[in-house]
């Protein structure tokens, strides 16, 4: 019987190695190898070399062992020792309200106030009749080495042959004579702007500050020049260029103010040319500015009747998990919105309005399977939101359905432990590393040191991610937030973290990898570099893991590499994507300025 057995064990066995030597070996697609990896996995923490195949990783392990998965057509990437990294992702960010990015100054990472009215200058001079000097978010103050706003005198003398509209995050706006004059502030024909408070000067006129919140300045953003449909599109690619020079490889779209799916059409473009560089999953808000309903009640119309789509589904013909819905977000309802100003005291809803609509239109979502987000900066806030929830929940089951808590600055141990238990997780931004200092103003350094709660949260073992929720609040550029979550400082350098409550290198990298694929319900394919993960990955322009803390801010990617494909290069990496076009207008400022400032 043995003898038997060995027999057909070798002949199993030449006809299987006969078999292989008549078949073409295909090997990967893509190698790239003398890496140092970092893969996020207990088994196999580092290596050396990967291989992609099909858009997704299928195998990982030492130069030698990975190259010999070559053939004729395999692409080979020499990584020069440098770090490579699973690729990351912004859970809470806002790409699709930049469909006019082409017409901005972006201010993201200019080190002086002089530099940044000099280019104000500078763009007024190239900037055609009817058109606006614009900037619109993404910097703070205490990125500025004179650690202050610009004053109105200063940004008059700045430009003064064309409208110049500046925004501060969701705080305050500046505009310039000829500014005010094209919108006719101060006459019958301006509209009310919501929340507005219009500054004057000791005769009654108005200075050109205006401060409020954040319906304030997307109201007054609205009234400026639309960009045309090829304006938006070429917007959105030299967003997405900027974002995959950061690494990131997926973007969580937190809603966009124009909304699912009329909202969408310049990603819906990139779509069908087959040219979108970056997985893009949304969130919808469902706000109908033409209608008085709840918001919950017109995204239930959007996604079953206007354009139906179902949570999860992926709406991308060739990429997995290109452009996929989410659920709905991150506000629910106008009125229960609070507002992240740290140049103000907390924004406290009352509680009974809170409960009321919570209530009304969380169980509405639950009923439907809709997954949804919720924005609270306020730990005031978020107690009546969590007790309606833990009301709804009764009689109205979650069963599984994973819905989440947005920025959640001030969150208590207590509420904590609350959204644990009711299977939540917490999309936590960076506005502390970028307003942490106008926080320190208003609130003390005491209330600073502990908001939030990195320390507690990690522990917790909640879900939980770091996000920009840029372009307005804060620069998209994912670095400033894992400087600050491990250095405890703000772009001011300032401490506003105490020791005991900011996270390893190790801890804040996975909080913008696994902890980011946990609310698109990828976490195990996304995340990691392991085979049958996504081929995301980045090779980083210093070693995140060696360099000195206060270099970390200052990273960005090299090559980026997002569903088996080269997305972005730098360096010797440079040919291996296509020239990035032009953008259009012609007389766009990022052609000039770039998106982002970069010293290094």
């Amino acid at each position: 019987m043995e003898k038997a057995f060995t027999l057909i064990t070798t002949i199993m066995l030449s006809i299987g190695l006969y078999g292989q030597s008549n078949s073409p070996f295909v090997g990967a697609d893509l190698i790239v190898h003398h890496a140092k990896i970092t893969t996020q996995t207990g088994a196999k923490p580092e290596a050396s070399a990967l291989a992609v195949k099909g858009g997704r990783i299928y195998a990982v392990g030492n130069d030698a062992e990975i190259l010999a998965l070559k053939d004729d057509h395999t692409k080979i990437i020499d990584a020069d020792g440098r770090r490579l990294i699973p690729g990351l992702e912004d859970a809470h960010i806002h790409p699709l309200n930049e469909r006019n990015f082409n017409y901005k100054v972006r201010w993201d990472g200019v080190p002086t106030l002089k530099r940044a009215l000099e280019m104000l200058t500078e763009q007024a001079a190239r900037t055609p009749e009817g058109q606006w000097v614009k900037v619109t978010g993404g910097w703070s103050p205490y990125q500025f080495a004179e650690n202050r706003q610009p004053t109105i005198d200063e940004l008059n003398k700045a430009v003064s042959n064309r409208p110049l509209y500046v925004q501060y995050a969701y705080n305050r706006g500046y505009l310039n004579k000829l500014g005010m004059k094209v919108l006719g502030v101060g006459t019958p024909g301006f509209p009310e702007l919501p929340d507005a408070e219009f500054e004057k000067d000791k005769k009654g006129k108005y200075t050109g500050v205006i401060n409020g919140y954040t319906f304030t300045f997307l109201a007054l953003d609205a009234m400026l020049p639309a960009p045309t449909p090829e304006e938006e599109v070429s917007s959105l690619v030299h967003v997405i260029h900027d974002l995959n020079r950061f690494g990131l490889t997926s973007v969580l779209d937190a809603t966009s103010i124009i909304g699912y799916p009329e909202g969408h059409q310049p990603l819906q473009t990139l779509v069908s040319e087959n040219r979108l560089n970056i997985r893009f999953p949304f969130v919808d808000l469902g706000w109908d500015q033409s209608s008085n309903e709840p918001f919950v009640d017109t995204e239930i119309k959007r996604i079953t009747k206007m354009a139906p789509v179902s949570p999860g589904q992926n709406l991308h013909p060739t990429m997995e998990h290109g452009y996929e819905y989410e659920g709905m977000g991150e506000a629910i309802r106008g009125e229960i919105h609070d507002h992240e100003n740290f140049d103000k005291p907390a924004y406290i809803i009352p509680k009974e309005r809170m409960m009321k609509y919570a209530e009304e239109d969380v169980r509405k979502l639950i009923e439907k399977r809709i997954p949804f987000r919720m924005h609270v900066t306020y730990n005031e806030n978020l107690t009546p939101f969590l007790d309606a929830l833990d009301k709804v929940v009764k009689t109205t089951p979650l069963d599984g359905m994973r819905w989440s808590i947005e920025h959640a600055e001030t969150i208590t141990p207590e509420n904590i432990e609350r959204v644990k238990k009711l299977g939540g997780g917490i999309a936590l931004d960076n506005k502390m590393a970028i307003h942490g200092d106008a926080f320190v103003k208003t609130h003390g350094i005491e209330k600073a040191l502990y908001t939030p709660r990195l320390r507690a949260l990690v522990n917790s073992g909640i879900p939980l991610s770091l996000t920009t929720d840029a372009f307005r609040v804060s620069p998209a550029n994912p670095w400033l937030a894992i400087s600050w979550a491990v250095t405890g400082k703000s772009v001011s350098g300032t401490t506003v973290l105490a020791e005991d409550n900011r996270l390893t290198r190790e801890e804040a990298l996975r909080l913008y990898t696994i902890g980011a694929a946990w609310f698109e319900n990828e976490e195990l394919e996304k995340g990691r570099i392991a085979p049958g993960n996504l081929a995301d990955f980045v090779l980083l322009s210093k070693d995140y893991f060696t360099i000195p803390e206060d270099q970390i801010k200052s990273i960005c990617s090299v090559l980026t590499v997002v569903d088996g494909r080269v997305v972005f290069g730098s360096e010797k990496y440079t040919n291996l994507v296509p020239k990035l076009p032009e953008p259009i207008p012609y007389w766009s400022p990022i052609k000039y300025f770039g998106g982002y400032y970069w010293s290094e």
